[in-house]
């Protein structure tokens, strides 16, 4: 499939295909226009930047490319970027040197961005992040488990409860700054930086965050010098990447557009899963790829005119496009002012600093009329390159290396940039030490479920930010989807919450505090857990009865659980990994009968309201001795049934007899069922079992026996003695005699 360029249209002809235009040639452009993006993306994956270059520009000839479409992309352009950076000196390495070292020693740290965790917020895998991080949306996937977070969590009021009592000069800090970030949403920018300014002054330790904060309140105002001297002061071992995104973010503002692209892809190498900084860069490679007012792409380049060392000799880049007549006739125009824009460099960088007015689009356009002739020559015109040379030298401007600091508009050099990060780094590392909690403020009455009001077993966490045991919270929702404290709804921050049996993840902060700080009653607490466990495990004293209809060995029986207290009993069987109950049928006098038949739970499907569907198949029978409820089920001691066994070779050959004339009945009186309940019976019970060899093989019998009693139509009361029998030759006689009425019946 080769590129072909577009012609344009008429005036006429795209006129009719705007307003009057076939709606099958529409498709076809759309068709086509996916297509071109697909060999785009293929090409990308290939790191074929230069040719996927040319169909994503092409794909934009035909529709709109948005930025998203670009993530493959972007992606690949990293993956570059960051093979620059493998060496010892590179920021990646050193920044990971530095989490390594510090950021993960201490519990009460954020897992983000390693400060003190402040206002914690438990996600849905349980892990606990700042508020700040999660709020700013700075990550997109958890840094521990990689899984997906929503950020819609409300904070953890456990864990706030315990850092307030025991850490609460750091709560008052971690607040304050969450005050700043208030006033920033609330586009109070004057108030937030001058709240962030007493910050800084009176608690060096907090510079970080409160000088992160403060440059996004100047650059709201358009204060670029002083946002550009906040991201280049924040100390990197605290918060790296996001100080270089806030530093790409000011140099955007400033249209500075290619110098902030650069930051971005040193803050996506530093952290690969950073949602804004991504989104920042697809928009501006949309920007780039998408035609200007002379149809002209601009390029991903580096201007010769930047500040920064690494970047100094580089060549503004435009990609070439097929161009038409009227646009060839505009070249020289190109040409001289992109020769008279190149003496005035200096003074126009002077100006994008002090004039906060230069808006990103007027930069793209400088860029296009300036150096667009002069890219276009030396990618794509140079005689000298073969495609592949070309293709390479466009992946060497996509992939700078990142070995220096970028530092734009700073005053300072690299050499005192690298000085100040490297003392920034020292100073947390002095100051970065475990937190310990002091013993006098363990409480356990702190970490108390206030359902069962015992220590928390196995806590989560809502997503309104309450905690409770596993077990306790999971028996509330049998009854209702909503909170047990504030009656907020679980459906709407996790819809699964309101499944019954979801995989609740457990709080991990909380549970490594109990265990460490409470290691003695959390002992007892397991003791009693598995004590209860035990009781529930045993399948012959307190087996849980469900009962609802009559069950037979091999027989596969569904069941549709909606009351809560089935709700409970099916998942504890799952959760003790027994997965067998008891089915009786209803007696008025007693509850339940007192033969039953154990099933085995072989699947669970939950439905959104907490309903479920639960397969399963019998296995043994039993008898029940006696009974008694827990929790709102029935439950009962029993003993299981089994066939006496035929041990006389005269009496086992006339049983075999008997079995299989009663096999051969059956099978008769099923072949010749009307189609609808012939069906129907197979639908629901599968086919009937075929003759067994040895029918003693269990003690139950043959199988045969148990499908037919379940597909006869007969009362379940006779059913039930039938069940209850231990020969298995008067279960074949009962069934003949059946069969032998049903078969007498005209039109059966």
């Amino acid at each position: 499939m080769s590129l072909q360029p577009r012609v344009e249209d008429a005036p006429e002809e795209r006129t009719a295909f705007f307003i009057g235009a076939d709606s099958d040639s529409a498709l076809e452009e759309q068709e086509h226009h996916q297509l071109i993006l697909q060999k785009a993306n293929a090409l990308v994956l290939e790191n074929c930047l230069k040719e996927a270059i040319d169909w994503f520009t092409a794909a934009m000839q035909y529709g709109p490319v948005r930025p998203e479409q670009l993530s493959t992309f972007v992606d690949c352009i990293l993956r570059n970027f960051k093979r620059k950076e493998d060496g010892p000196g590179s920021l990646s390495a050193r920044s990971q040197h530095v989490g390594d070292s510090g950021g993960g020693d201490d519990m009460f740290d954020c897992p983000n961005c390693h400060s003190f965790i402040g206002e914690p917020v438990t996600i849905a895998c349980g892990h606990s992040y700042c508020k700040r991080c999660l709020q700013r949306r700075l990550l997109s996937k958890c840094k521990l488990c990689r899984e997906t977070v929503s950020g819609e969590e409300k904070a953890n009021v456990i864990l706030c409860g315990l850092l307030d009592k025991w850490f609460p000069e750091e709560r008052r800090k971690s607040k304050t700054l969450f005050e700043v970030d208030e006033l920033c949403r609330k586009k109070q920018y004057e108030e937030a930086i001058s709240l962030a300014t007493e910050v800084i002054q009176c608690d060096p330790e907090t510079t970080a965050l409160a000088r992160l904060s403060r440059a996004e309140a100047y650059t709201a105002l358009k204060m670029y010098r002083l946002a550009l001297e906040d991201t280049d002061l924040s100390p990197m071992s605290r918060a790296s990447a996001e100080a270089l995104f806030r530093k790409a973010m000011v140099l955007h503002e400033m249209g500075e557009v290619d110098e902030s692209l650069q930051v971005f892809l040193h803050c996506l190498s530093e952290e690969e899963d950073f949602p804004c900084a991504k989104r920042q860069v697809e928009k501006i490679l949309c920007d780039l790829l998408s035609p200007t007012g002379e149809n002209v792409k601009v390029g991903l380049r580096e201007t010769t005119q930047n500040t920064s060392p690494h970047l100094r000799s580089k060549t503004l880049v435009a990609l070439e496009q097929p161009q038409s007549p009227v646009q060839r006739q505009h070249q020289p125009q190109a040409r001289a002012a992109s020769a008279h824009q190149h003496q005035d460099s200096q003074e126009r960088r002077g100006e994008s600093l002090e004039r906060p007015g230069l808006s990103r689009a007027h930069s793209l356009r400088m860029y296009g009329s300036s150096c667009g002739e002069e890219g276009l020559k030396r990618v794509c015109s140079a005689p000298q390159l073969g495609d592949e040379d070309k293709g390479s030298l466009l992946k060497r401007k996509l992939s700078v290396s990142d070995t220096e600091p970028c530092v734009v508009g700073s005053g300072s050099s690299k050499s005192k940039k690298q000085g100040l990060v490297k003392g920034s780094k020292q100073k947390a590392a002095k100051a970065k030490t475990c937190r310990s909690v002091p013993e006098d403020h363990v409480d356990p009455n702190d970490l108390e479920c206030s359902l069962c009001m015992r220590l928390f077993y196995e806590p989560v966490t809502t997503p309104c930010g309450h905690t409770f045991c596993k077990n306790c919270l999971e028996r509330c929702l049998d009854h209702t989807s909503q909170c047990p404290l504030c009656k907020e709804s679980l459906k709407e921050g996790r819809p699964q919450c309101s499944q019954p049996c979801r995989k609740y993840i457990v709080t991990t902060l909380l549970e490594k505090l109990i265990k460490q700080y409470l290691s003695k009653e959390y002992e007892e607490r397991t003791k009693t857990y598995l004590e209860e466990t035990r009781e529930l495990s045993d399948l012959t004293k307190n087996v849980p009865i469900f009962v609802c209809t009559m069950a037979y060995p091999t027989v596969p029986c569904p069941l549709h659980v909606f009351e809560p207290r089935y709700r409970l009993m099916i998942r504890r069987c799952v959760d003790t990994g027994t997965r067998q109950f008891g089915m009786c049928i209803n007696d008025p006098q007693k509850g339940f009968v007192d033969y039953g038949c154990i099933l085995t739970i072989r699947s669970v499907h939950f439905l959104p309201d907490g309903r479920s569907v639960v397969d399963t198949i019998g296995g043994k029978r039993f008898r029940v001795l006696s009974r008694g409820m827990k929790d709102g089920y029935s439950t009962a001691n029993i003993e299981h049934l089994g066939d006496t066994r035929v041990e006389d070779s005269e009496e086992l050959g006339k049983l075999q007899e008997l079995h299989d004339a009663v096999y051969e009945q059956a099978r008769d009186w099923f072949q010749n069922l009307k189609i609808h309940f012939h069906n129907q019976i197979l639908q629901h019970f599968g086919p009937m079992p075929e003759r067994e060899s040895d029918i003693q093989a269990t003690p139950n019998g043959p199988a045969c026996c148990w499908w037919l009693l379940a597909v006869l139509p007969i009362d379940p009361r006779y059913q039930l003695s039938v069940l209850s029998m231990t020969s298995l030759k008067e279960r074949l006689v009962k069934i003949q005699h059946i069969l032998t009425y049903l078969q007498s019946i005209p039109n059966n």
